[in-house]
């Protein structure tokens, strides 16, 4: 028993130690768990938690395929986006850790896949002048799946929520492939790259404790990890 009360001790020490990392930004595709992932860190952590906004007018026409509309729903996202940054960036970020279920150059993601080449040029020249504007996280961690889970989860989502889109196969083999290039070469911070193709995205108890404990102990550079499961 007495042993029992120390470790308790000992673990309630290391989830409550201060982050080195005061503004945690959270990516991964569609159907990877990202808010809710950024929900459980944040009521564990005591965080400020900022969620994407993703109510968008133009998304029913972008998914009925009529023109202009990829360009119109991409502009949307980016701008509410840089919107939410700004915001952020003029309160003081080092009062409480921050955890944000996006990174702001994702946008750029989509973009590449969905924008055709005009469209393309338009977009680079506003996102250059909007990313001065963003601040830069201290940490982002990077859901990773493979596309066969992938799909299999967005189709559960899907059922689950018939108001859902339902995603191309092959648009989500490509989106998933986008992202795995883009984190591949990602350097701009330090990078948690967490597989998730074995774990319930529900993201319990003990899943989040020794992902915390992951955080405690980042370094610079890019980490793999794979969480416990049982």
């Amino acid at each position: 028993m007495k042993g029992s009360r120390i470790s308790l001790t000992i673990q309630h020490s290391i989830y409550s130690r201060r982050l080195d990392f005061r503004y945690l930004a959270i990516e991964g595709a569609l159907g990877v768990g990202k808010s809710s992932l950024a929900d459980r860190l944040g009521a564990r952590l005591d965080a400020t938690v900022v969620l994407d906004e993703a109510e968008n007018p133009f998304l029913g026409d972008y998914y009925a395929g009529r023109t202009g509309a990829a360009f119109q729903s991409q502009l949307f996202f980016t701008l509410g986006r840089h919107r939410q940054q700004v915001a952020l960036r003029q309160t003081d970020l080092f009062a409480q850790l921050t955890i944000c279920d996006y990174l702001f150059e994702r946008d750029k993601i989509y973009a590449y896949l969905n924008l055709d080449d005009n469209e393309l040029f338009i977009y680079q020249r506003l996102y250059e002048l909007l990313a001065q504007d963003v601040p830069t996280p201290d940490l982002v961690i990077y859901l990773q799946s493979p596309t066969d889970v992938l799909r299999r989860r967005l189709r559960d989502r899907a059922r689950a929520n018939p108001d859902l889109p339902v995603l191309d196969d092959e648009y989500i083999g490509e989106l998933n492939e986008a992202y795995n290039h883009f984190f591949f070469h990602y350097n701009a911070t330090p990078l948690l790259v967490v597989e998730t193709s074995r774990f319930d995205l529900s993201w319990g108890d003990e899943a989040v404790d020794d992902l915390v404990k992951q955080l405690h102990s980042m370094g610079r550079g890019t980490r793999y990890y794979v969480p416990r499961t049982r």
